[in-house]
């Protein structure tokens, strides 16, 4: 897209929104019941999925100025989603906040696979259609429909002709019918959109509802979590942050400066993570993930790492901007069946070596992303405990 043609764009949102001053705009706390899920799987979106990773087949075995709150709700430990609105009336649906891609798509009636709810634009009296086709693909096939403009209503503020896809077949994505998310909200930069248009950041950014270009990730274990934009909340934050500048500004990429078995090893070949909220596990590459799993006497069965659950494991760590960020055995086990614990780290084959830090990670650390200053910040989230007084 043209810088002529972005600034015109971004003139355009910031009149569809119109004048409004900034507040603290929250979304009441809501917990989805996991027994309500009829499959539960790893979900593998976001950067994952957009690099070409795969999800593991069954029978893979191997030894070896205002603050925007937006709902989310934990599905299953797997993934995390909110509500957002679309259309004139309001349609509500369910969509994954994904830091690993920066489009947002809706399924029509036509691509639902049987699920409640999906974008009906026929019943918009703001829908305008394009002929643009989209298209994006995942690591288990594509998503594909066309691009249309409408009215898309996120923690309160309404985005005007606002540009995403309408998709008419997600039949790229495994048990997607199953699953309790309609569609994918992208947070990441504008160098991965599909569209001409905006991003959502850029939307809200350049509507002036923020008080600074920044949205907070608290993903709660085994509780309802919270996406704040245009700030943080400091009730789910118990440390101090350390920053780090974002190496690539296409995906959240950090400088990886090396990854530890603490008091067994240490690795260093790798240097780039990605934060993705999209992905569930941590993803690294095969050498780096064969030799921890090694370490830690796991092996795979159906293509995930499992150990006996009475293995004492050492913590894992990652160090970022000259900080160590630890994970304990509680933080990367991510379930167990009988006396088996299933460890939330799968190995990846990219053309460049990085890691992808999912929801594993994201779950024991809050993360400020600012894409006004193209940074990260990392701090402990907090408990449930530490807020009791």
């Amino acid at each position: 897209m043209s810088r002529g043609l972005r600034s015109a764009a971004i003139v355009a949102a910031v009149f569809a929104v119109g004048s409004v001053d900034a507040e603290l705009l929250r979304v009441p706390v809501k917990r989805i019941n996991a027994a309500e899920v009829s499959s539960p799987e790893q979900v593998l979106l976001g950067a994952a999925a957009m690099l070409g990773v795969k999800p593991p087949k069954e029978g893979d075995s191997e030894r070896a100025q205002g603050v925007q709150e937006i709902t989310l709700n934990n599905h299953v430990n797997m993934a995390y989603y909110g509500e957002i609105t679309v259309g004139t009336p309001g349609q509500a649906l369910q969509v994954v906040f994904d830091t690993g891609s920066s489009d947002l798509w809706v399924p029509t009636p036509k691509a639902n696979q049987d699920k409640t709810s999906s974008y009906e634009f026929w019943k918009s009296s703001t829908h305008i259609p394009t002929l643009q086709p989209f298209q994006i693909s995942y690591g288990s096939g594509d998503v594909t429909g066309t691009f249309c403009k409408d009215t898309v209503g996120i923690g309160g503020i309404d985005l005007d002709n606002f540009t995403f896809a309408e998709v008419d077949s997600t039949s790229g994505l495994r048990n997607w019918g199953s699953m309790p998310f309609d569609g994918v909200l992208g947070l990441g930069f504008p160098a991965l959109l599909k569209s001409d248009s905006l991003s959502v950041l850029e939307a809200l950014n350049s509507s002036g509802v923020l008080d600074e270009p920044v949205f907070g990730f608290y993903l709660a274990h085994d509780l309802p979590g919270e996406l704040i934009l245009g700030g943080v909340d400091p009730s789910h934050i118990a440390s101090e942050f350390t920053y780090v500048p974002v190496v690539l500004d296409a995906w959240w990429t950090v400088a990886l400066e090396n990854i530890q078995l603490k008091g067994l090893m240490s690795l260093t070949a790798t240097s780039l993570a990605i934060v993705d909220s999209g992905s569930s596990l941590l993803m690294g590459p095969s050498r780096d993930v064969a030799s921890l799993a090694t370490m830690l006497g796991a092996y795979q069965l159906q293509g995930l790492y499992v150990v006996g659950c009475d293995t004492k494991l050492p913590d894992l760590v990652f160090q970022m901007g000259g900080k160590d960020f630890e994970l304990t055995s509680e933080d990367y086990i991510v379930e167990r069946v009988n006396s088996l614990c299933i460890l939330g780290l799968q190995a990846i084959a990219l053309e460049q070596p990085m890691w992808i830090l999912g929801d594993v990670f994201m779950r024991k650390y809050y993360v400020k992303f600012d894409f006004g200053k193209k940074e990260m910040g990392f701090a402990l989230a907090a408990t449930p405990s530490d807020n009791l007084v």
